[in-house]
């Protein structure tokens, strides 16, 4: 997906990130060049590896250097990994369990951080390792958090946003059914809303992204039973289908991925559109149909402000690693205030709350207060160890809803019995 695994979401605790620089001096246990006062095995220090997908190091690299720069014994070696996500999670998984330690510090898609832990490849950011993410967006901390204890620290995140042209509707919908009735004026060539329904990830983030709008969820807080065969879940899920029925979701939707969804709107073929933020900046392009006509919300849902999913990166310690200290404070930089701010400036949205609220950034990218609406109402995929057949679960279901007329309570049952199954 576009902005999903490589920004590329309840918003999807224990452990504030330190905001300041790392040779900035404290009482927190860091000395003035950031190293931590740990010791023992967890308070090991030197070089370390930095795994990440290719697509976005390019965000990186500068605070590599500048980490680099102020710690000439512990010097970060960035491993490029993969574009893509499947390929890169088999790299990862290989070295894991070949119990290597070539990679300290991994840059880990938000659904596989459940996976990791319980598989204990990720070192527990527990004692010496501990750290404060109370300045960090909550949601994106539940998404780094298995069974109580924080294992990686979100470096990253991603929320969806809701497009709306504002030549086709000039009134922002406070909830779906306003967003359903706003399109009943709609030239006959013109979309009501365009979003990706395509049978692959996409469809499992906004199928779950209808299911806790309507307060249902998939599976219960140990990542594990069920919750899908709900009233409030399978409300969730017709509406969906009720709004893909009735024309309310375009019909190109179920062939749609964030692509075809960027077309559409920048196009002007479509009244509004769910996305990632990267669109808002194509969509503002001198040869964007919709160059200043257009505005962002948070998505909506059934009495208000609607549910998005977390996407994004978090970063998790190797249990095998010969430097956890060091890797630990890598970590803790990465989230600085100057660092995170770089974030939001490559339109790579960051984790740290006070980000969203600097004025200065906020006139020079509109969205982020939008967004960090959406952050906050949003809510991770399942966090579980097995997700993947989670989100399998999803797809085929969701799909034939859509597609092949299945009934909502088939399809609840058939979710419930093949995570029942992914459980055992």
């Amino acid at each position: 997906m576009k902005r999903i695994a490589a920004a590329t979401i309840s918003l999807l605790a224990s452990a504030a990130i330190l905001v300041g620089c790392a040779s900035d001096g404290g009482s927190d246990g860091t000395t003035s060049s950031g190293a931590s006062s740990t010791d023992g095995a967890s308070g090991e220090r030197g070089p370390i590896t930095f795994a990440m997908g290719k697509n976005d190091t390019d965000k990186l690299k500068p605070i590599i250097e500048k980490w680099n720069s102020e710690h000439p014994d512990e010097q970060v070696t960035l491993k490029e990994l993969a574009g893509e996500s499947d390929d890169q999670r088999e790299t990862l998984v290989q070295s894991l369990q070949a119990k290597s330690s070539d990679y300290d510090v991994m840059a880990l898609d938000v659904i596989w951080t459940a996976d990791f832990a319980a598989n204990q490849w990720l070192a527990p950011l527990t004692g010496d390792l501990e750290m404060d993410t109370s300045k960090l967006l909550q949601p994106t901390v539940e998404s780094a958090t298995y069974n109580g204890t924080l294992y990686a620290v979100p470096q990253n995140t991603n929320g969806q946003l809701l497009y709306r042209n504002t030549e086709l509707v000039a009134e922002a919908p406070k909830t779906f059914a306003d967003l359903k009735e706003s399109c009943k004026s709609l030239p006959e060539n013109k979309e009501c809303l365009t979003l990706q329904l395509k049978q692959y990830e996409g469809l499992t983030v906004n199928t779950v992204g209808f299911i806790e709008g309507w307060g249902g969820h998939v599976v219960k807080e140990d990542g594990k039973t069920p919750d899908v065969d709900t009233p409030a879940a399978k409300e969730g899920m017709q509406a969906m289908v009720d709004a893909y029925k009735d024309g309310t979701i375009s019909k190109s939707s179920t062939g749609a991925t964030e692509e075809e969804t960027n077309l559409a709107f920048v196009g002007g073929e479509t009244a509004y559109a769910i996305n990632w933020p990267y669109m808002f900046d194509n969509a503002s392009e001198d040869n964007s149909a919709v160059k200043d006509k257009f505005e962002v919300q948070p998505l909506v849902g059934k009495d208000g402000v609607g549910v998005s999913t977390l996407g994004g990166y978090n970063n998790g310690i190797n249990v095998n690693s010969k430097a956890k200290a060091t890797a630990r404070d890598f970590i803790e930089f990465i989230v600085s205030e100057e660092n995170q701010t770089s974030f939001a400036e490559a339109a790579f949205p960051p984790v740290l709350a006070s980000i969203y609220d600097d004025a200065s950034l906020t006139e020079k990218y509109p969205y982020l207060p939008a967004l960090k609406q959406s952050l906050e109402a949003a809510a991770p995929r399942p966090v579980s160890p097995f997700y993947p057949a989670i989100s399998k679960a999803i797809q085929d279901n969701a799909y034939a809803a859509l597609t092949a007329d299945k009934s909502i309570d088939d399809a609840a049952a058939d979710m419930t019995a093949a995570i029942t199954n992914a459980a055992k």
